[in-house]
């Protein structure tokens, strides 16, 4: 059962860590690029903060974002800002989704996403922490995926592997970190290819953020994921 008020602390503490983590910045370094192509460190404080908004969204019922070109063309417009405005924004949006938290709500119902996804509301803390901790890796400043709490890392590995499980162009895979295991990829009697590796390199190469060169693979070629 999701434990949503646990995610909603979890959220708090790893926008702390952030916020801490980017005060130490100042303005050319915000400019940098950042470990996304395309865009800069202000980019990505940018969309931490809308996050927060469309998720604030999210739990009142209403859409996520107006469209895909609102959503983008609020990041662009916001990528530029110095510091202390990235810091304060992602700070009040920050205490607004927590505030949203807060309400009395019937977490058991569904609510919508983006693209027609839909989940239960109780997981959508666990959706905030999971945008607010990867792109802190995303950021390059020091905070890498080795650093990621032990649980965060367990259970957004158990995430992804349950998004690819069924996908027809992801051969039947079993993932591994010696100790656990998940299984994804298409529908199958059994696996095709072991993927075995440290539990940060497994969930960096699900998640788009490492290339699997860290991982050892058996039974055929490391597999193509399709983009999240």
């Amino acid at each position: 059962m999701i434990d949503h008020a646990h995610d909603l602390e979890s959220v708090r503490d790893a926008t702390e860590r952030l916020l801490s983590a980017v005060a130490e910045l100042d303005n050319a370094s915000v400019a940098e690029p950042s470990r996304l192509p395309g865009w800069s460190r202000g980019h990505v404080l940018s969309h931490i903060a809308r996050n927060a908004d469309a998720l604030v969204n999210v739990l009142e019922g209403r859409p996520m974002y107006a469209d895909a070109h609102v959503r983008d063309a609020d990041i662009e417009r916001d990528a530029p800002r110095p510091l202390d405005v990235q810091l304060a924004d992602v700070r009040e949006s920050a205490a607004r989704f927590r505030a949203a938290g807060a309400v009395p709500a019937d977490w058991s119902r569904t609510v919508e996403l983006r693209n027609g996804v839909v989940d239960a509301a109780a997981r959508v803390p666990f959706r905030r922490w999971v945008e607010v901790e990867l792109h802190a890796v995303d950021l390059g400043i020091g905070y890498e995926l080795e650093d990621l709490p032990e649980e965060f890392t367990a259970r957004e590995t158990e995430f992804l592997a349950e998004r690819f499980t069924g996908h027809p162009d992801v051969p039947p895979t079993r993932l591994t970190d010696s100790t656990r295991v998940w299984r994804t990829g298409r529908d199958a009697d059994g696996p095709e290819v072991t993927v075995t590796g440290a539990p940060a390199d497994l969930l960096g190469w699900l998640a788009g953020r490492r290339d699997g060169s860290g991982l050892t693979v058996d039974g055929g070629p490391l597999p193509v994921l399709p983009p999240l």
